[in-house]
């Protein structure tokens, strides 16, 4: 029940609207009225607005009107004004000025929306009264021909003019802790120029307008505006003068010629508190030195990491399931998820879809058809993500409708109604029955049966929903029933940020099967960009300089039923939360098992750890300010950047396989990997981060080296070719870096996909170890060959390979396998291919053309081993 949230929402704005708007007006009126009575008694000719009839009702309607823009727009902060009356300790402090991070995030922002707001609203009652004041006046202006105020509206003026120069000042207060914020030096948050220069200039001004205020004061006694002038005068010349000029003076003279030494504290200020701010501060590194080249021990002892290399990139894999699953025109695939799940012990990574409506497909878009019968979607599509069959294409564990399950596992309620799409209303429950799927000539209908949507029975709500959705249909429709029920924020998107708009949320949802439900999992984020002396970060949503992954959310593909679970019940920002809505947030501890079997570290916040990490992993501040071991993203050669992926593998010194969210990094400017990064998903270690550092000393090949080495493969560069020039599309799918024991493999699964057609098949998959390349149509195959690989190392130069000159880099060969037979016999078998591809090529079969041709050449290269002629001698 999301009533009690509902109200926690609005009441507070209205609360705050009302609290804003009376003290405004309390202030304008106040002021307003006593200008008017003050003015009405210096206008002695009666010839001005004020003496007009009303006028006070008018300066109270004024009142009341800008007392209400005042409140309005206030409104809008209820959200930061709960945070501070429910604020959670951090438990760690700044640096400089020893407060509690909670003070930043919770109390610093209300006390500037306070003074901001005190301010604007003392200004605007000044400026109102010199008005009412000059209208009084006017007359005698024109009489006497110069401007000058009478001692009571001086005096009126001279209080307000104070009082709004104390709160200009508690800004200056304020001020002092928004330096931690600063951008102006080497690093985000305060520098040396910040502290020894712009904190004392605010000081020095903070005690300024305290004083120019009491000026102000005692000017109300005098019978002058000499002093006023004067002490306004000194207050803006100051200002000028110590807040931009004196501070500059310090920067280029005292900073810039010493900047590390000056600078080095607040380098290590922020470096320890990006680190915490962004949850990387127990992050665990392990110096990981790899062998050289895979092995068939490795291969064996990791037969379960094999069993779940990913071959199925997303993106054809998509295409594949529209092509094959989507049955009818009006169902679609919005995207593809990546999950594991155990089936009769056998841990599984795969790969699954909603098949989910698409209603701009309908054929007959009518309004029946658009809200009472084509209401939801049907099933899934799951497949495991390295099988394939002998065509190349999926083979699919869950398939077709009604669905056809290949595993253990069961699906009570295939209907999904809440997904990934935007979908207009639906009204269920109704006398129309529902579309379920279609079979053979005939459609399989139904009613719905859940508790999602709201009641429409009666004729109130009837009439409300019609202005609601402006759709008078669902006044005049007779098929509504005294049970039946209207669905709206079908959408995972939609439906979550209606309820908890405080929060940022990853921008992928993800379909699991729980218990024989479909239950959506959205990761939900806590941030903020209050953190003192932490480097922000650009998303979506603004900037942020602080995050945790505090909520993850459960959605009943079914009924829309939403449980936000507590993930990190240590993030302050989230007990905040808690505390001002204590019946939306339910623990981890209370989630089944099932929920947390697929909870998966959320590749949004992974992304972000590991743009600050590829910096930040310099903790020695001489090191961090020269940027001397900056990381990147590798960069692969067709694929572009290799971002974060999810993959199945075991760490070093662990037993068991887990499912991981990884991504590889390469040194600023070359190509060679550097190290690789994990997210752990799996309990009892889900959240963990580790690191493996490789040693800078040893060359670990880097995506676009091991691309580049695919390519000087001549097999593999031939066949490539000749499907090309037979007008198939070749797609290579991401290059994968898998840690594999003590080594490192790469795998690229390679689609071919004909020119008329949509439907991607998986035609090769090529391995790489250690500089050695193999492809085959199978792994198991590919990896046979890249155990028979041999090769050869010609020198490179540094800047093409990303090592120091004079090393060389191993250049691919085709796959070699120990000579059988006699040359003779080898000879005979290299003319039968030579007669095959002849054969071929007068068919016209290309691709047997180019098959026999790569046989042919290994054989060749088979007979240059066992004769002793080396690769360079061959012509």
């Amino acid at each position: 029940d999301l009533t009690s949230v509902f109200w926690t929402r609005i009441l507070p704005q209205w609360l705050l609207f009302a609290v804003a708007a009376a003290a405004a007006f309390v202030i304008f009126s106040f002021s307003w009225l006593r200008a008017r009575r003050g003015a009405k008694k210096l206008d002695t000719t009666g010839e001005t607005p004020l003496h007009a009839k009303g006028s006070g009702l008018i300066v109270l309607a004024a009142s009341i009107l800008l007392a209400v823009m005042n409140g309005l727009g206030v409104r809008g902060e209820w959200a930061m004004v709960l945070r501070f009356l429910n604020r959670t300790p951090f438990g760690h402090t700044d640096p400089i000025f020893g407060k509690d991070v909670g003070f930043y995030v919770f109390e610093l922002p209300f006390y500037s929306f306070l003074q901001d707001w005190l301010l604007g609203v003392l200004v605007t009652a000044l400026l109102g009264s010199a008005l009412i004041y000059v209208l009084g006046w006017l007359p005698r202006i024109r009489e006497e021909n110069r401007f000058s105020f009478p001692p009571q509206a001086r005096r009126h003026l001279t209080f307000l003019g104070a009082v709004a120069v104390f709160a200009w000042g508690a800004g200056f207060w304020i001020e002092r802790f928004d330096l931690l914020f600063s951008a102006s030096g080497v690093v985000f948050g305060a520098g040396y120029t910040d502290i020894h220069a712009r904190l004392l200039a605010i000081n020095i001004m903070l005690a300024l307008s305290v004083i120019v205020g009491v000026l102000l004061l005692l000017n109300i006694f005098r019978r002058t505006w000499k002093l006023a002038a004067a002490a306004v005068a000194l207050l803006v010349v100051t200002n000028i003068v110590i807040m931009g000029i004196y501070p500059g003076i310090v920067q280029k003279y005292i900073v810039e010629p010493n900047e590390f030494q000056k600078e080095e504290p607040y380098i290590r200020h922020n470096i320890a508190s990006t680190l915490k701010a962004y949850g990387l501060d127990s992050l665990e590194v392990v110096n990981y030195a790899p062998k050289t080249t895979i092995n068939r021990a490795d291969i064996d002892d990791n037969e379960d990491i094999i069993q779940n290399v990913r071959l199925w990139d997303y993106r054809p894999l998509l295409r594949s399931y529209k092509q094959l699953q989507e049955i009818r025109s009006y169902y679609d695939f919005e995207d593809v998820d990546i999950d594991r799940y155990t089936f009769d012990g056998t841990y599984r990574q795969v790969m699954l879809s909603a098949r989910e409506l698409d209603l701009a497909q309908l054929q007959n878009p009518t309004w029946v058809n658009m809200h009472l019968e084509f209401t939801h979607g049907y099933g899934v599509v799951m497949n495991p993500v390295n099988e394939v069959d002998p065509e190349g294409k999926p083979i699919l564990f869950i398939k077709d409708l009604p669905p056809k399950i290949d595993v253990p596992i069961s699906i009570g309620r295939p209907q999904i109604y809440y997904g990934e799409k935007r979908q207009p209303y639906v009204l269920v429950k109704t006398t129309t029955k529902e579309f379920d799927y279609p079979m053979g000539n005939d459609n399989v209908r139904t009613t719905y049966e859940g508790t999602g949507g709201v009641g429409i029975g009666s004729l109130l709500r009837r009439l409300a929903f019609t202005v609601r959705f402006a759709d008078s249909q669902i006044l005049f429709t007779n098929a509504i029933l005294p049970e039946s029920r209207v669905m709206f924020y079908r959408s995972i998107d939609e439906r979550v940020r209606k309820v908890a708009p405080f929060l940022v949320y990853d921008s992928d949802p993800y379909l699991t099967i729980q218990d024989g439900k479909l239950i959506w999992i959205q990761d939900a984020y806590t941030v903020t960009d209050r953190y003192p002396y932490s480097e922000p970060v650009d998303i979506s949503g603004g900037r942020i300089n602080y995050i945790s992954n505090s909520v993850k959310i459960a959605i009943d593909a079914y009924n829309g039923d939403m449980t936000f679970y507590v993930s990190d019940q240590e993030d302050p920002l989230i007990r905040t939360w808690q505390r001002i809505f204590p019946d939306l947030f339910t623990p981890m501890e209370e989630a089944p098992d099932s929920f947390c079997a697929h909870r998966r570290y959320p590749k949004g916040l992974f992304t972000i750890q590991s743009e600050i990490f590829r910096t930040y992993h310099m903790e020695d501040p001489n090191t961090f300010y020269n940027k001397e071991d900056v990381w990147e993203f590798p960069q692969a050669g067709v694929s572009g950047s290799l971002g974060a992926y999810y993959l199945v593998m075991r760490l070093a010194g662990e037993e068991k396989a887990e499912f991981m969210l990884i991504s590889p990094f390469t040194p600023s400017g070359r190509d060679n990997m550097i190290a690789w990064m994990a997210g752990r998903s799996d309990d009892p270690n889900y959240g963990e981060l580790v690191v493996y550092a490789f040693p800078k000393q040893q060359l670990i090949y880097g995506p676009r080296q091991v691309e580049a080495l695919i390519d000087q493969t001549p097999e593999i560069s031939a066949q490539l070719s000749l499907w090309s020039q037979r007008g198939s599309d070749v797609i290579r799918g991401n290059l994968l870096v898998i840690p594999m024991g003590e080594s490192l493999l790469y795998v690229q699964p390679l689609y071919l996909m004909a020119s008329n057609s949509d439907l991607p098949e998986l035609k090769r998959v090529i391995v790489s170890s250690g500089g050695r390349v193999a492809w085959a149509e199978r792994l198991d195959e590919a990896l046979d060959n890249l155990l028979g690989t041999r090769p050869v190392t010609v020198p490179e130069p540094a800047e093409e390979t990303g090592i120091e000159t004079g090393e060389a880099i191993p250049r691919p060969q085709l796959p070699l396998e120990l000579p059988e037979g006699s040359p003779a016999e080898l000879a005979r078998r290299a003319e039968r291919h030579f007669e095959a591809a002849q054969d071929a090529a007068r068919r016209g079969d290309w691709a047997r053309y180019g098959e026999e041709l790569g046989k042919l050449e290994s054989i060749i290269r088979q007979l240059v081993v066992m004769t002793g002629v080396t690769p360079e001698d061959l012509p």
